[in-house]
């Protein structure tokens, strides 16, 4: 008998973590997604920020990397996560319009170095290159599913 799972669209500057196990689809290019997951309580999240940082003017949005890993976090440990046995897999990131902003590869960047200071390890990665991705992350196994974006 096959389970029936919830499922969720996430869209930019948004983030998701329910009790439940969901599958989350999202669509990237430069933007990045962070999942965290606790192996012990099978609870997952995700977010899909657009920017590395926030400068402080405005709202502190999940439409940030800095803002979004730190709530996303926060809704984790909230749901009944412990901070010290998340582990992550980060993706996207692209460089779609080949810009001399390089917001795809510092919105990596910020990714890998708020995950440090956390001291939450990186078990999978893809990341950067060209095109975007699709994910699929089921929340409460810790599994992605992704496949690259083609151009046409």
């Amino acid at each position: 008998m096959e389970q029936i799972i919830n499922k969720h669209y996430l869209y930019p500057s948004a983030l998701f973590a329910e009790k439940e196990s969901f599958w989350v689809d999202t669509v990237l290019g430069s933007c990045v997604a962070v999942c965290l997951f606790d192996p012990v309580t099978k609870l997952g999240g995700i977010n899909h920020y657009m920017l590395p940082l926030w400068n402080g003017n405005g709202l502190a949005s999940p439409k940030f990397g800095n803002i979004a890993i730190e709530k996303l976090i926060e809704k984790m440990v909230k749901n009944g996560a412990i901070k010290s046995r998340l582990v992550a897999k980060i993706f996207g990131g692209a460089d779609q319009m080949a810009s001399s902003m390089k917001i795809g590869d510092r919105n990596i960047e910020i990714a890998k170095e708020i995950l440090s200071l956390h001291n939450i390890p990186i078990l999978a990665e893809n990341t950067g290159g060209l095109v975007g991705r699709k994910l699929r992350y089921e929340t409460g196994t810790g599994k992605v599913l992704m496949k690259f974006l083609t151009k046409g």
